[in-house]
């Protein structure tokens, strides 16, 4: 209950024991990511199933493949790679047949890279380890020099920055995992390479299909992403700022530039969103983290993410309990800096689609600042209300009463807001002495704590009308006569 932001850990089949994933929710951990490249639906089932164990609270997120281009296989004399030189003319060419590369041709995944790629364009491989840039295209081939030495690996990612190629939006094997997971309740699926609007609505379309309350958080990792991200807030969940593939895609020096602006525009639009790639980086080996990534955590919290992601500090690194306590406590100190961390009350919403919700957010987050107000406490539907209250980034907690397993689980990726499950009460007054009598056994009330509610009068399906303020002692006198 100290932090506000949320911390997402992956987690590998190689290492989900139910005590492990117990120790990484009492460390700090709101919510499992399972990284659909590097596990089968059989594996990734015994994660979720583990992790319901440990808390219904923990949200779980299936992440994609998405269009991205690799490498293809190595034919047998080249398994170990194809060994380059600067200078060197190298031969490359698309395919959807997953022909084996060799020192003659070197294929990617992608039929259409000839005919989109220009000459001039830099062909990056292995997260920019290797460059190469295209100086001719002859007969389906592009002619590519060798930039730096390296070697051409099987399997390796491919960038091609400041170029758009057709790419499919959802692979073959991205529609079995985003199925898969519609079957077994998950709570999102973070869809990789998300270059525009369209891509987050083939990914709905199966959703929608399936009647299925999962959520969809796109990840922006490449230029076109990020220049298309006003249309992609139009129509996504959340939002991960996936710095790893960004980071080769766009010079190292704009990556801060850009995720501010990104952080800012989520914000605004009342969407979660997420700072990922490696913020403990040297903790999947050592015990301690760099100065560095420690200022790149705190960085991202100033700025009021709704969540920090690991990734192999806790999927298969040597200190994974260490990496959440880490960031746990970073969170912690960095929200009590009350010089800069105040709520955002003149915050321009933007997408609002509840007027009357946005403003009495607005309301109750500016009678904390005015008031010596303990929580926030809403019950909600959806979620929306929640939403609306922690894009206004207050100090003090929003305790949500969740009517539906799913949207409480939602919440676990928005910031300052603690959900709580219940079935839905008769009426408001029977809403507000339960949640406030759970509030005060769990000793995160007191009679005498001065809180704000909204509520609705006509049903928490019909959204927010009414807001008041009083005392618990005072409100839970005031429920029990009218109930």
């Amino acid at each position: 209950m100290e932090k506000k932001t949320k911390i997402i850990a992956t987690i590998s089949d190689k290492r989900c024991e139910v005590d492990f994933i117990r120790a990484l929710f009492e460390a700090g951990m709101n919510a499992v990511r399972i990284n659909s490249a590097h596990v089968t639906t059989e594996s990734a089932a015994r994660i979720v199933e583990n992790v319901r164990k440990v808390s219904e609270k923990i949200a779980i997120m299936i992440d994609t493949k998405g269009p991205e281009i690799r490498v293809t296989g190595m034919s047998p004399e080249w398994a170990a790679g194809i060994p380059v030189k600067e200078g060197e003319l190298v031969r490359v060419t698309g395919t959807h047949d997953d022909l084996p590369s060799s020192r003659e041709l070197v294929y990617l995944n992608d039929k259409s890279i000839f005919n989109d790629v220009p000459v001039g364009a830099m062909v990056l491989i292995d997260d920019g380890e290797l460059e190469l840039q295209v100086v001719e295209k002859n007969d389906g081939v592009l002619v590519c020099e060798v930039k730096n030495n390296g070697i051409i690996k099987s399997r390796k990612s491919v960038n091609i920055p400041n170029v758009e190629i057709d790419l499919p939006s959802i692979s073959e094997r991205d529609r079995e995992f985003i199925e898969w997971a519609i079957r077994m309740d998950l709570d999102f699926i973070a869809h990789s390479f998300v270059r525009k609007k369209s891509d987050v609505l083939e990914v709905k379309k199966i959703v929608k299909a399936h009647n299925s309350p999962i959520k969809v958080i796109s990840k922006i990792e490449n230029r076109e992403g990020v220049d298309n991200i006003d249309e992609i807030l139009e129509e996504t969940y959340g939002v991960m700022v996936a710095r790893g593939d960004l980071g080769v895609e766009i010079p190292a020096e704009k990556i801060p530039v850009t995720q501010r602006l990104i952080v800012k525009k989520c914000i605004e639009s009342k969407t979660p969103v997420i700072i990922a790639t490696q913020m403990l980086h040297t903790m999947i080996s050592n015990p301690r983290p760099t100065r560095a990534e420690i200022s790149d955590v705190a960085s991202a919290i100033y700025q009021r993410v709704d969540a920090v992601m690991l990734s192999g500090e806790t999927a298969n690194g040597e200190y994974p309990v260490e990496a959440v306590e880490t960031m746990a406590r970073v969170a912690a100190e960095i929200e009590m800096d009350t010089l800069h961390n105040v709520p955002d009350i003149d915050l321009n919403m933007v997408r609002i689609n509840n007027e009357i919700t946005a403003q009495l957010s607005r309301s109750a987050v500016r009678a904390t600042v005015n008031l010596p107000v303990k929580a926030i406490v809403i019950d909600t539907l959806s979620g929306r209300t929640g939403r609306y209250l922690s894009a206004f980034r207050g100090q003090k907690p929003v305790y949500a009463v969740c009517y539906r397993k799913s949207v409480m689980r939602q919440l676990a990726l928005s910031y300052g807001v603690y959900a709580i499950h219940r079935e839905p009460a008769e009426n408001h007054e029977s809403f507000l002495l339960s949640i406030l009598y759970y509030l005060e056994d769990k000793k995160w009330l007191g009679k005498e704590d001065l809180i704000v509610v909204i509520g609705g009068s006509f049903g928490a399906a019909k959204g927010a009308s009414f807001m008041e303020i009083g005392n618990v002692l005072n409100l839970e006198h005031k429920a029990l006569n009218l109930r």
